[in-house]
Parts: structure tokens; sequence; C-alpha cells
């Protein structure tokens, strides 16, 4: 940031594969104050993370736990006011752009190197509330998003 102040970002993502492709870019945030969100708290542990926060795990199949996760991705949003919030899927990221996008906050989605054959449902949504938006594969980019920019792993 130009004023000397460190940009605040909000790294979040489910755990399993989103979580390594997330922790595959650790190093890109060097210079940032970065807080990083997940599903499993045992992760924060894992990878030395002292300021991670835990977000209720969620998808599609539960509605009280998808309503559980966005108002504690909402809350996490609020409290901290991160700069910029990315995810790397899937719907407790989702939850934490929505929120960021809604504070007039910059969100960045990249859809899961996994999803070779399509967009995931969340990556989907994501283009409507992204304001960058990315896919791991060439093929399913578009003139108008998601683009590419590379493979994460």
């Amino acid at each position: 940031m130009t004023d000397g102040k460190k940009r605040k970002i909000l790294a979040a993502s489910s755990g399993g594969g989103h979580w390594e492709q997330m922790m595959a870019m650790r190093a890109a945030f060097e210079g940032s104050e970065v807080f990083f969100a997940t599903t499993i708290p045992g992760l924060l542990k894992k990878y030395d993370i002292s300021n991670g926060l835990v977000l209720p795990d969620c998808s599609r199949d539960s509605i009280v736990m998808s309503i559980k996760c966005f108002f504690s991705a909402f809350y996490i949003v609020f409290k901290l006011k991160p700069d910029v919030i990315l995810s790397t899927g899937a719907a407790p990221g989702l939850f934490c752009l929505l929120a960021g996008r809604l504070m007039g906050k910059q969100t960045i989605w990249i859809d899961s190197v996994a999803n070779v054959e399509k967009l995931s449902l969340s990556g989907k949504l994501a283009g409507h509330i992204a304001t960058l938006w990315l896919t791991q594969w060439q093929h399913l980019s578009r003139p108008d998003g998601p683009h590419y920019a590379g493979a994460v792993l």
C-alpha cells in the first residue's frame, strides 16, 4: 500500500485441497498482514499459524450449517476489516468474498485446480461476486471470466 501501511489480507478456504493450494501461495503474501481462515482447526496449528480463524464447514447439502457459516464469515470480515479477501474455495470462502464485496473490499477467487472439466458451483457463483475471478485451467477461461493466470500447483 502506498501510505506505508501493510495490506491486510484475509485468505479463506475449506480444508483439504483448497487449503493446500492456499498454503502453496503463502510466500506471495509476504510483506502483508495475513489472516488465514479455514474449516479445520488443526490445520492452523499444523502450519504454525497463530492468527488464524476457524469457519464452520458447510455445503449446499446443509442449510443450517450454511447459514451458520454465512454469519461467521460476515463477522470475521467485519471484525478484521481486510483490504483484500482471497479464496481458493469452497462455500466458506465464497461467503467471505460476499461479505467483503458488500463492504467494498477487493475480492479474489481462484477456483480449485481439481475442477478440470468445469468450474465448481462456488466458482460459478464467485463470478458474480469477486473483483478478480480466476481459474487454474486455461481451457476454462473466458473473456468475461474466469481468467487464467497460471496454476497454483
